[in-house]
């Protein structure tokens, strides 16, 4: 296979595009973005993606305080896991093309994470009650690629209500709830989306079957890297072992 970054490099996408996904980003706290890189691209994403997920990743059972002891039922691969076993990922993480097409769609600069576990991690919801509950992200960007997903009668679709705001202290996580619309999307493998994680409350709908994969990137906007985060739920959910369903403080 050729050089999948070279595809990226030559992958046409247009500014009326673009134009639509910042618009829906903006409105719905999320945009489908599946046209912004190759299929070449996506196929020698998810083929690392499978392979990592299978052999590396973790079992995981938590609630978080933080997020108001909302579940995380899970298998994860940490970013380190990703580095030492892959080539693609990281490269893809990191290009330029992507990053300034990612900016495109936000309005504003999108860049690297600088706390490195949340620059990537491999998540699989496999048995049934899995699932990523009700979160906001330190963060202020998520690109996901959808590598497996249940058909929507299985769950596994993402949940989210934009322009909302995460207090770690008191995250009054129903009271969000009520405090806009809530969104639903379904994604079929082959998908991305971009979300705008630090002030969309999101979760994944628990799965009743089938399996759920997917690679998430994280990014930073400019004010992030302006501000004090603290990294107490990322440290737990990412953690060597995986104690049963813990409270985080």
């Amino acid at each position: 296979m050729t050089d999948p970054l070279a595809s990226l490099k030559t992958h046409e996408v247009s500014s009326t595009q673009l134009a639509e996904a910042r618009e829906r980003l903006a409105t719905y706290g999320f945009a489908k973005l599946s046209f912004i890189v190759p299929e070449e691209l996506k196929a020698a994403v998810a083929k690392e993606v499978l392979e990592l997920v299978g052999g590396a990743g973790v079992r995981r059972d938590l609630r978080f305080a933080a997020t108001g002891n909302t579940l995380r039922r899970m298998r994860n691969v940490r970013r380190d896991e990703v580095v030492r076993h892959s080539t693609v990922i990281p490269a893809v993480y990191s290009s330029e093309t992507l990053l300034a097409l990612l900016s495109e769609v936000a309005g504003e600069a999108v860049l690297p994470c600088p706390y490195e576990p949340e620059q990537y991690v491999i998540t699989r919801l496999e048995k049934v009650g899995d699932t990523h509950g009700w979160h906001w992200d330190d963060y202020a960007f998520a690109l996901v690629w959808i590598i497996e997903c249940p058909e929507v009668e299985h769950g596994g679709f993402v949940q989210c209500v934009p322009g909302t705001k995460w207090n770690k202290e008191n995250p009054e996580i129903h009271r969000a709830l009520l405090a806009g619309p809530t969104y639903s999307a379904s994604f079929v493998p082959g998908d991305l989306y971009l979300m705008r994680t630090d002030t969309t409350l999101h979760r994944v709908y628990p799965i009743t079957g089938g399996v759920r994969t997917i690679i998430n990137m994280g990014y930073a906007a400019t004010t992030d890297l302006e501000r004090r985060i603290s990294h107490e739920t990322m440290d737990a959910l990412w953690a060597d072992s995986a104690p049963a369903a813990p409270q985080i403080r």
